[in-house]
């Protein structure tokens, strides 16, 4: 990563902070390196650009097309894709001459993250807030994706399922929804038109970035996620089911609050089995597809999270589960107080409907989830 600062940016933060981020030299002077171009070398050996901040100025200067300091030389002089990350404060962001520039950039082809809706300097709050790093890198990333993945309709869900009790309590997991979300918006990067039907989700979901589209239907119990998928699967090329779903529900529902006072010490509760969702969605699949030609067929993935750490023991148990599933494939991954659940990394064996091992991965959900798309290509 080549950092590339104006005078201006440098007044905020200093060049060592910088230099110790990118692990590279900070470059700002128009006039430094001249024997070997560096004002047009830098541009030209970009994959991509991202300004954070684009300032309203900066953006100005990028629609004129000045480029009166390194900044504008570099951008000029490059073909990668341009980023902005507009930040300032409402009424500049809202200006006539803003809204004007921003619009010329966006019909010249330049990519903007932002700005969002917040806190601002001093007292002031409204649009204009810089996106979080994380938008702004995954905005970023989805620009240097292949659009592998275009013109397909995937369905895929998150989060974790919770049954009600009565009107206060219920029954969950400790599900985040991380990984299905990070499925949707690298599926979103890479082409995909993403219906994600989320349960119980308690995370911001960036905005999609990328040539694709993402539709977000929100549920909560297993039988709304059941309602909200089987409206979804017929028009879906794929389904990726990362939900972790309740096996078991409460038989009955209270409907004021449970009092323990009338319940005494101790509390029984009967629960019932909940539908097999992944099992229907196959069975739903091969009725709809018993006279289609073979290259319409949906493939369906599914998720499995187990305990078991020992790496025959977990195989054994996902092969027993993509068997009896008749998914095409089944993404098994070891869950625990520490691992899998609420974290921002994962490891997982992706298993064929045979059983057979035909990928790993490991490290950040992000990359996990482009290692699972792979399977669609």
């Amino acid at each position: 990563m080549q950092v590339v600062a104006t005078e201006a940016a440098l007044r905020f933060v200093g060049k060592p902070t910088l230099e110790a981020i990118s692990r590279n030299p900070v470059h700002s002077d128009l006039y430094e390196g001249v024997a070997e171009v560096r004002h047009v070398a830098l541009g030209q050996a970009a994959d991509v650009i991202v300004i954070v901040p684009a300032t309203a100025n900066s953006i100005a200067k990028i629609a004129a097309g000045i480029a009166d300091d390194l900044l504008g030389n570099t951008i000029l002089a490059s073909k990668a894709p341009l980023l902005l990350a507009p930040a300032m404060h409402t009424e500049m962001w809202q200006n006539p001459a803003t809204v004007a520039n921003v619009a010329l950039l966006r019909k010249r082809g330049v990519h903007f993250v932002g700005p969002a809706s917040g806190q601002l300097t001093g007292s002031d709050s409204g649009p204009g807030r810089l996106s979080e790093p994380d938008e702004v890198v995954a905005a970023a990333l989805a620009l240097l994706r292949p659009a592998d993945l275009a013109g397909t309709k995937i369905l895929i869900t998150a989060g974790g399922t919770r049954e009600p009790l009565d009107p206060v309590r219920y029954i969950g997991n400790r599900s985040s929804g991380k990984q299905g979300i990070a499925l949707a918006l690298a599926a979103v990067a890479r082409g995909a038109d993403v219906t994600l039907v989320i349960a119980n989700q308690e995370i911001d979901i960036p905005g999609s970035h990328g040539p694709g589209s993402i539709t977000v239907v929100e549920v909560s119990s297993t039988r709304e996620l059941e309602s909200a998928v089987h409206s979804a699967a017929p028009a879906a090329d794929a389904v990726i089911m990362a939900a972790a779903v309740a096996d078991y529900r409460p038989e009955s529902v209270a409907e004021s609050k449970i009092k323990k006072e009338t319940q005494g010490d101790q509390l029984t509760l009967t629960l019932v089995k909940n539908p097999d969702i992944l099992r229907d969605l196959v069975i739903a699949r091969n009725e709809r597809g018993a006279g289609a030609e073979a290259s319409t067929t949906q493939i369906i993935i599914g998720f499995a999270a187990e305990t078991e750490t020992d790496r025959d023991a977990i195989l054994a148990l996902g092969r027993a589960k993509v068997a009896r599933k008749g998914s095409d494939y089944l993404v098994v991954n070891t869950v625990g107080w520490n691992a899998g659940f609420a974290t921002s990394s994962n490891t997982v064996i992706l298993l064929s409907g045979a059983g057979d091992i035909v990928g790993e991965a490991s490290g950040a959900k992000s990359e996990v989830a482009d290692r699972v798309l792979d399977l669609l290509r």
